[in-house]
């Protein structure tokens, strides 16, 4: 069963079930659901014990996702679990070393298992400006810039890309390498401020990227905050025609803007 199409067009024929974590799944809601989808009452018992299998299966391993589909009587009459699906929380895998070593990434993009793998937090889109940004929310609000500047043009972000706090040059490398390995980039935006984070290491890891990867696209980039002095003098120094530099995040998410839409 397509589950999320009846979700869609037929909300009324999903029955839900709310679980107090504390209390665990209680008898008389397993009844209540037993009952609300016609299953037969010599199925109950063994419907309950399905029920709370399913739920200590999803508690224990950090579950975002524990289904069971589908659920059958079979020709012997006996209620069977045929198939089920459980996706687990990436953030509590640490937790699970048993279940992360059973992890498929051949249903992930490459770029996006390279990024786990160097702690760095990667999400592909469909735009042409890749963000490289230290900060889950600074690097939304610089998504949401080049979409301001660029929804006009067809133009917006190409990757969700957080380096995090304290980021070395070989990180940022490793970043930067990521973002260009997506074909549709056509200028990448960098926006630090350095708390944690130097500036002067993220520009050191700029030129170390810079040196490996050869990047050819335009290179727009705002360090604010810790040693960015330092590290505007790193990237000056290094005298890369392709570095634009920009002085607000307006200004950044602008130029980004004009060089993606020059290039293409």
């Amino acid at each position: 069963m397509d589950i999320e199409e009846i979700a869609h067009t037929k909300p009324e024929a999903v029955i839900r079930e709310h679980i107090d974590p504390v209390m665990g799944l209680q008898g008389f809601q397993i009844v209540g659901v037993a009952n609300a989808m016609n299953l037969p009452r010599e199925h109950w018992k063994a419907f309950g014990q399905i029920a709370r299998a399913l739920y200590a299966c999803y508690s224990a391993s950090d579950a975002t996702l524990a289904e069971i589909n589908p659920l059958i009587v079979n020709g012997d009459n006996q209620l069977v679990a045929l198939d089920g699906k459980v996706s687990i929380d990436d953030n509590a895998l640490f937790r699970h070393p048993e279940l992360a070593s059973q992890r498929d990434t051949s249903a992930e993009a490459e770029a996006e298992t390279i990024a786990r793998e160097a702690d760095i937090s990667y999400v592909k889109l469909d735009g042409q400006i890749g963000c490289m940004v230290n900060g889950a929310g600074l690097a939304m609000t610089t998504m949401d810039m080049t979409q301001l500047y660029g929804a006009d043009k067809g133009i917006g972000p190409a990757n969700f890309l957080d380096i995090g706090g304290g980021a070395k040059a070989d990180k940022v490398a490793k970043a930067l390498r990521i973002i260009l390995s997506d074909p549709n980039v056509s200028s990448v935006l960098i926006n630090i401020f350095g708390g944690i984070t130097r500036c002067d290491e993220v520009a050191r890891g700029m030129i170390e990227a810079y040196n490996e990867v050869k990047p050819v696209v335009p290179i727009v980039i705002r360090l604010q905050g810790t040693n960015a002095k330092e590290g505007r003098e790193i990237i000056q120094a290094a005298n890369i025609p392709t570095l634009i530099a920009a002085a607000t995040l307006t200004e950044a998410a602008q130029k980004a803007v004009a060089a993606a839409q020059g290039a293409n």
